[in-house]
């Protein structure tokens, strides 16, 4: 497999009115052993509060911060995450939620499995609400206690790079829509080949999947974060589902018909 890696790497945070999560969320970014070229928050109409949390820590960072907002007219994450793709200069980008707390390794962990014609997903740690609330009594950069996590945390935040290598073109291997979207990571060029995100999908889910479909439909292959790229996710009350299954029915009708494109994407026009 000839491979080929990218000379700057974006990381693309989404937010909506938790500015206390972001701020340990950036802060894990701040703390990683390869640090990203630019951190693109993608606010979906968060109010006065996020925006102060985002002015001071772009001052605080040597990163450059870009801060792609939009008003709040429901859950759009679609939308706002194609302005963020927009926005970023990088040849990569490294997608996850601004209630994620990143491994130190992250972004390393991600940019040692990239390759030419393939995105990267991972999983999340569930961490429960007892200790959410603990991590964000304290102040951005507390150290997480693993010897706190129930068995199975433990055993989702185990870290191995040969591990990881092994298992990341085996691992459910024929479950394309096996993702998580607080934990993906793809070359910007193959984003704009198949238009983003189809922003016909609002409210919670589906939006991850359906354009991963289209990815793989266009010959972009998917590898799987096994044992890598460890991301903690903050305790938080499930997202209202009242949209899914028309999403899900988005979700089909690209599976059925093998669709590489949305008119409803980056840009609001049919494939030149």
């Amino acid at each position: 497999m000839h491979e080929t890696k990218p000379e700057t790497v974006a990381i693309l945070v989404s937010t909506y009115n938790w500015p206390e999560a972001l701020e340990h969320s950036v802060y894990s970014i701040f703390a990683q052993d390869r640090l990203p070229d630019e951190i693109i928050i993608a606010d979906d109409g968060s109010g006065s509060e996020t925006k102060t949390c985002i002015e001071r820590l772009t001052k605080l960072s040597t990163i450059p911060i870009r801060h792609v907002w939009h008003e709040d007219s429901g859950f759009r994450l679609a939308e706002i995450r194609n302005k963020a793709i927009q926005a970023s200069n990088a040849d990569y980008i490294i997608q996850i939620d601004g209630d994620i707390i990143l491994d130190p390794h992250f972004i390393s962990d991600h940019l040692s499995l990239v390759e030419k014609d393939y995105f990267l997903c991972g999983s999340r740690v569930w961490i429960d609400q007892e200790q959410s609330a603990e991590i964000l009594a304290n102040p951005p950069g507390f150290k997480l206690d693993k010897r706190k996590f129930p068995l199975s945390t433990v055993l989702n935040s185990f870290r191995s790079a040969p591990l990881a290598r092994f298992m990341a073109d085996r691992y459910k291997k024929n479950k394309p829509t096996a993702l998580r979207g607080c934990n993906m990571s793809f070359w910007k060029k193959d984003l704009i080949a198949v238009n983003g995100y189809d922003e016909s999908i609002q409210g919670w889910g589906s939006e991850d999947a359906e354009l991963a479909l289209r990815l793989i439909n266009k010959g972009i292959k998917k590898r799987f974060l096994k044992f890598a790229a460890v991301a903690y996710h903050l305790y938080h009350k499930e997202n209202s589902k009242d949209n899914l299954e028309n999403n899900e029915k988005i979700l089909a009708h690209t599976r059925n018909s093998g669709l590489t494109w949305t008119t409803k994407g980056i840009q609001k026009k049919e494939q030149e």
